[in-house]
């Protein structure tokens, strides 16, 4: 038999930068997905429509909102996603990310 050695758990830290040509389309998008999430809104703090105006208002919070991180791994044999953070910010980078 061919024995799969023990799997050995790596971190993976990434900066994307990404221009926002269309924030209309990216908003419409985040809130699209929040309609679909199947939530159940009467257990959480604020309602659907509530929840769809902040990311209306916020380009910055609605492709945090919808940028999938797992498929960053995504077709590369023998890796598999284990979980993660995605965040999006605007302004200066953050010392930790010098511009190149």
């Amino acid at each position: 038999m061919d024995e799969q050695p023990e799997p050995v758990i790596l971190h993976l830290y990434c900066r994307v930068d990404v221009v926002v040509t269309d924030s209309a389309a990216v908003t419409g998008h985040a809130v699209a997905d929040l309609r679909s999430a199947g939530i159940d809104w009467p257990a959480e703090e604020d309602d659907l429509d509530t929840a769809g105006e902040e990311l209306r208002g916020s380009p910055t919070a609605s492709l945090a909102s919808v940028a999938d991180i797992s498929r960053l791994v995504e077709n590369i044999p023998g890796v598999e996603f284990r979980g993660g953070h995605c965040w999006a910010e605007s302004g200066p980078v953050r010392e930790a990310f010098p511009t190149r």
